[in-house]
């Protein structure tokens, strides 16, 4: 099997995810152990002075118990279905705005283009962007559940004071992000803290209600007297929430500084410049990366690029190493060169002195040796040099980005006609792309047939005007245009209103079955939508099935399928199928024999439920796949098309080849 780096890293991703829960089911533990005591003192004097271990046992401590683990649950309970909806739901809380796909702004269109590149580049629909306008310094973060619905958000600094290098630089660490799973975990970590400081947030109100009291009209004393230790509770429980707090960005800075450095490491992989992320780093030394205009700045200081919130203990609560040792770790002397730069243009009263990286951070360094080590000697990677990979080996390049991938993102931009580009950028663009898509081989003549059975619809109805501009742009560049045109289109049909939505994933399957069959673009193109515009597009899907021996009829459909798609000879099929089958089961045991026919609602019941494998028995089923498809030495464009269904449906984003 080719290298699975990608799938080890979603992998680890999830094993992350229990080890957060261990460390959250910790802090409940401390917290309500803490709470307890402070029960304890208060009662203590209404239970005939018991041991403390004796009185958790009393009704007073399993109640008190109870009730904290209760709270906690329930503001993380409260907190994680508000963020059900993924990314979108979090750049609202934090106050952001979303751009625009056909933004005018030159600052935004810069952002825009370098996502693009990226998306491409990479195999990923397009993110939604969304910009901090009230946020000067420079920063960023990504939210979502799955690589196909996330959103990236950035300060407005950072749009501003990047250059175009630095700016792909963070661009590059954020994809990361989005490509090795961390997202998920972000955003479930919001929901966990949120539980964790309920308990201070109690003690607040309590010790307000307890202030305001005393000073208002006082009664009896014995009013005075619950009042005065209901404010005392409140002050005590407050004091926990800080205990609360602490553990919280503990658990912050467990969870992500290792991931930090890997994602810095991608950067440069990804861009093959150092001193792109790496002049950005700097200047957020300089001026700095904090959140200043949102109450929600420590809950998001594990997803950003930098540290979102000021904090004491840095060195030991900080969810990012530090600037420097960042910097020193992506190219050994880039630091010494970034300050060099600056002495020559700005006064040396404006310097900030920094020592240099720490003999000691060589140890975090090796942490993404693997990744970033052929960046090291210099600007350029190896990877810009290196032959093209085998199509066998297609599971290797999930989750990449390579200089043959990024070239092709840039020449494809660049040849797209300007009204052609900027049409699916809008809904009503992005809608005629998808019925275009379907007919655009086909005579004038039978294109009008076909778009007549749409139904007549102000949003999701044929527009001859704009269908008129985007059809013969399909046909000047050619079918290589499908996908990447797609997933530019893609932030437009998000927009889309959930019946909007379901509205144009039947328009499409019935333009598909208008001929009573089903091509292979055509089955493509109905499973993308419905995957990424269905009732459960953006959830998240666990982990079911770590042996492919209860998914072997599901294997069965998709080999099948893919045995037949590459070749037309059915003895050849036959003999492609037993190979790619005979890495999962035993052929001289077990009768799995090729299916003559597989539908659509099939093969995509079969993708879904292959999605559930663990990561790292995924590559084995792409590379499977690519054996079907590549016998012959090439991959025809209809063949990789159905290749990207199969990664995209099992969340493997694979770039152009």
């Amino acid at each position: 099997m080719a290298h699975p780096g990608f799938f080890q890293r979603q992998a680890h991703a999830r094993r992350n995810t229990g080890m957060l829960v261990f460390l959250f089911l910790t802090a409940v533990v401390l917290i309500t152990l803490a709470v307890c005591v402070v029960g304890y003192l208060v009662t203590r004097s209404e239970t005939s002075s018991l041991a403390f271990h004796h009185w958790l046992l009393s009704s007073h401590g399993v109640i008190t118990a109870s009730a904290v683990v209760a709270l906690i649950g329930i503001g993380s309970l409260v907190r994680w279905i508000d963020l059900a909806s993924g990314g979108e739901r979090v750049a609202r809380m934090v106050g952001a705005r979303a751009i625009d796909p056909d933004t005018r702004d030159p600052d935004e269109r810069k952002l825009r283009n370098i996502v693009e590149e990226m998306a491409i580049a990479s195999g990923v629909t397009v993110p939604e962007l969304y910009v901090m306008d009230q946020e000067t310094g420079i920063n960023a973060f990504v939210a979502g559940y799955t690589p196909g619905e996330a959103v990236m958000v950035v300060t407005h600094g950072t749009l501003t004071q990047l250059t175009r290098d630095e700016l792909q630089g963070v661009v590059g660490h954020e994809f990361s992000h989005i490509l090795n799973g961390d997202m998920r975990i972000n955003v479930r970590l919001i929901a966990l803290l949120a539980g964790i400081l309920m308990i201070g947030q109690i003690g607040q109100f309590l010790l307000r209600a307890g202030f305001y009291s005393s000073h208002g009209v006082r009664s009896r004393n014995r009013d005075g007297r619950t009042q005065a230790a209901m404010a005392l509770v409140g002050l005590a429980l407050m004091i926990i929430g800080y205990v609360g707090v602490f553990f919280g960005r503990l658990i912050q800075s467990a969870v992500s500084r290792q991931r930090e450095m890997l994602a810095d490491a991608s950067s440069v992989q990804f861009t093959r410049n150092p001193e792109g992320i790496g002049g950005a780093l700097f200047k957020i030394g300089m001026k700095g990366g904090y959140l200043d205009t949102t109450s929600h700045a420590s809950d998001m200081n594990h997803m950003c690029f930098g540290e979102a919130a000021r904090m004491k203990f840095t060195s030991l609560l900080a969810s990012h190493p530090p600037i420097d040792v960042r910097i020193n770790t992506i190219q050994p002397g880039l630091l010494a060169r970034l300050r060099s730069r600056l002495r020559d243009t700005r006064p040396s009263r404006d310097l900030r002195t920094g020592a240099q990286a720490p003999v000691g951070s060589a140890g975090i360094a090796d942490v993404a040796r693997e990744i970033y080590q052929p960046v090291r000697s210099g600007r350029t990677s190896p990877i810009a040099r290196a032959a093209p990979m085998p199509a066998k080996e297609l599971s290797s390049q999930v989750g990449t980005v390579t200089q043959r991938g990024e070239d092709f993102a840039i020449g494809f931009l660049e040849q797209l006609p300007a009204t052609f580009r900027t049409l699916l950028y809008t809904r009503a663009g992005a809608i005629q792309l998808c019925y275009a898509m379907l007919v655009y081989e086909l005579s004038r003549e039978q294109q009008k047939e076909r778009l007549a059975l749409l139904p007549e619809h102000p949003v999701l109805g044929c527009q001859p005007d704009i269908m008129g501009k985007i059809l013969p742009a399909l046909k000047s560049i050619g079918e290589g245009v499908r996908f990447p045109a797609l997933e530019l289109a893609m932030p437009a049909l998000r927009k889309l209103d959930p019946e909007e939505r379901e509205g144009l994933i039947n328009s499409v399957r019935k333009l598909a079955a208008a001929d009573e069959k089903i091509s292979l673009f055509e089955l493509t193109l109905t499973s993308f939508l419905s995957r990424h515009l269905g009732d459960h597009a953006g959830r998240a899907v666990p982990v079911r099935y770590k042996s492919y021996k209860p998914l072997l009829p599901a294997i069965q459909r998709l080999l099948s399928l893919m045995a037949r798609a590459g070749t037309a000879d059915n003895t050849e099929a036959q003999k492609l199928y037993q190979e790619a089958i005979a890495g999962f089961v035993d052929t001289r045991k077990d009768d799995l024999s090729t299916l003559e026919k597989v539908t659509m609602r099939q093969l995509q019941e079969a993708l879904k439920a292959l999605n559930s494998l663990s990561p790292l028995l995924k590559p084995a089923i792409i590379d499977a796949c690519a054996h079907c498809v590549s016998h012959d030495g090439k991959v025809e464009i209809r063949e990789y098309e159905l290749m990207r269904l199969v990664a995209d449906q099992m969340d493997c984003p694979m770039p152009p080849l």
